[in-house]
């Protein structure tokens, strides 16, 4: 995992994510999810290529049930970009596509 990526759980969920001042990328993975292991090398690219425009966070979906089932998350891997509190954009799933998609969106959110 990059160091540009840092945890989140349920009760720092709504200090660090959804009072955050810059878009914040959170991906809901958990240990079991092969697919949310596909996924990891592309949310640490996007955490190192865009640094201090943006915050990349994650949230096993074990550990932290709360926070997951308030926001409807029902398969993982769930990315889901909050930017001023709300969430943006959500992406379920792997896609060879998604780090393009999920790079245009946040430079979209931080122009």
């Amino acid at each position: 995992m990059s160091a540009a990526v840092s945890t989140v759980t349920d009760a720092d969920f709504e200090a660090e994510v959804l009072r955050s001042q810059k878009p914040v990328l959170v991906d809901f993975w958990a240990t079991w999810c092969a697919p949310c292991r596909m996924i990891a090398p592309v949310v640490s690219s996007l955490a190192d290529e865009l640094g201090e425009k943006i915050k990349v966070v994650k949230m096993d979906i074990d550990a932290n049930p709360r926070t997951p089932m308030q926001l409807g998350i029902q398969s993982i891997p769930t990315v889901i970009i909050f930017k001023d509190g709300q969430a943006a954009e959500r992406t379920v799933g792997y896609s060879p596509a998604m780090k393009g998609n999920l790079k245009e969106k946040l430079e979209a959110l931080t122009a």
